[in-house]
């Protein structure tokens, strides 16, 4: 009997970016690593470092009303927040991952 396969996770929100080209490059590798994770990064994370996907939120939340002075209090909030360890740790663990698989096991 096959093991059940599972069914890839829908991941909308990163095909739109990548088909926009508003996809960072540095987010393929966890995406990689777990896209259903990824899918739900973006739609939650309140960093990404990709300037343009700020801009588009500044952008919208003046529109929605919100004041510089809200805007600059959620800048503040969120910057002691980041993705800097997965961005680091992704791209670390495929290549230990392609460099276990490679190696015979003992």
């Amino acid at each position: 009997m096959e093991p059940p396969t599972s069914t890839p996770a829908a991941t909308p929100l990163c095909d739109q970016l990548k088909a926009t080209d508003n996809w960072n490059p540095n987010w393929e590798p966890f995406y990689q690593l777990d896209p259903a994770w990824t899918e739900k990064f973006m739609d939650a994370s309140c960093t990404h470092m990709y300037a343009p996907g700020v801009r588009r939120h500044i952008r919208k939340a003046l529109e929605l009303g919100a004041t510089p002075k809200e805007i600059t209090a959620v800048l503040q909030l969120t910057s002691v927040l980041g993705i800097h360890t997965m961005s680091l740790g992704a791209p670390i663990l495929q290549e230990e991952m392609a460099r276990f698989e490679a190696s015979p096991q003992s």
